[in-house]
């Protein structure tokens, strides 16, 4: 746990190795990247945290003042409590949190590996008005309903990213957590409607980055995280099969083997015992 005057952070870490940041996305936990990381082992020294108002991370937005600024000083924090330059790894809301780090150059990042950030902004600044209609009307109703005091109100959230009928297949206790978390939620997306992912913000993520998505996800989904890719500079997209949006859960073995293979090749060791050999 990280204590700071605005609140705590949640932070834990295991083994050694490269410094590896799993950041989590709305909902969650980071639980949720225990699969990944037994998949993973001991290669890495594996940092896991919690996003505002989840776990024991508490949170600092309320209504009206979400800004993402909020969501990137606490992953600083994380970054900072590492004592080293780390990779980030960032799924969903934790993804564009991760690419909300990288543009304000705060700490040390040496790569991005981001899944099926929500950047739906950069649907509106590339004209890319029927995929930004998509996230708008999902949004517009699923407020909608959040106001009428629907408990349920998040499961059209959940269905939209993950398919019909993904929320009803969920386990009853991660079905609760999600509709506990309903609030904090709301401020995630509006948090992400306010963070201008312009393609003149992204040509300054001067990092390599590995942009990932899903092969079912939504298609408004699949072409943010296609955008994203082309803008950044350094950055490959790909898309894995047979995986939607909760491929962290769904698929952790082809996710383990993405960020084990994108972390070596980043890492500053690597570049330098291949310089030794070559000299």
């Amino acid at each position: 746990m990280i204590n700071e005057i605005r609140g705590t952070i949640d932070y834990a870490e295991f083994g050694e190795g490269p410094t590896v940041v799993f950041v989590p996305g709305s909902c969650s936990t980071g639980a949720a990247w225990k699969p990944i990381l037994t998949h993973i082992g001991g290669c890495f020294r594996c940092v896991t945290t919690n996003l505002l108002g989840y776990g024991g991370t508490k949170e600092r937005r309320s209504p009206g003042n979400a800004s993402m600024v909020y969501e990137a000083e606490i992953l600083e924090s994380v970054v900072r409590r590492t004592g080293q330059p780390v990779h980030l790894v960032g799924h969903s809301f934790g993804g564009l949190t991760a690419i909300a780090v990288a543009l304000r150059r705060q700490v040390p990042i040496l790569s991005l590996l981001v899944i099926e950030a929500p950047a739906m902004q950069i649907l509106w600044h590339t004209g890319e008005h029927e995929h930004y209609r998509a996230f708008r009307q999902m949004t517009d109703a699923y407020f909608a309903e959040a106001r009428l005091g629907r408990n349920d109100a998040i499961e059209r959230m959940v269905d939209f990213f993950g398919g019909a009928d993904t929320f009803a297949g969920w386990p009853q206790r991660v079905r609760d957590y999600a509709m506990q978390t309903t609030k904090t939620n709301l401020l995630d997306f509006e948090a992400a409607y306010d963070f201008e992912t312009t393609p003149i913000a992204l040509g300054n993520v001067d990092l390599p980055a590995l942009i990932l998505r899903g092969a079912l996800s939504h298609p408004a989904m699949q072409r943010v995280n296609e955008l994203l890719a082309y803008y950044m500079p350094y950055a490959a997209g790909a898309s894995i099969n047979r995986t939607a949006h909760f491929m962290i859960s769904t698929h952790p073995k082809e996710l383990a083997e993405a960020i084990a293979g994108h972390v070596n090749a980043n890492e500053p060791t690597v570049f330098a015992r291949s310089r030794r050999r070559s000299g």
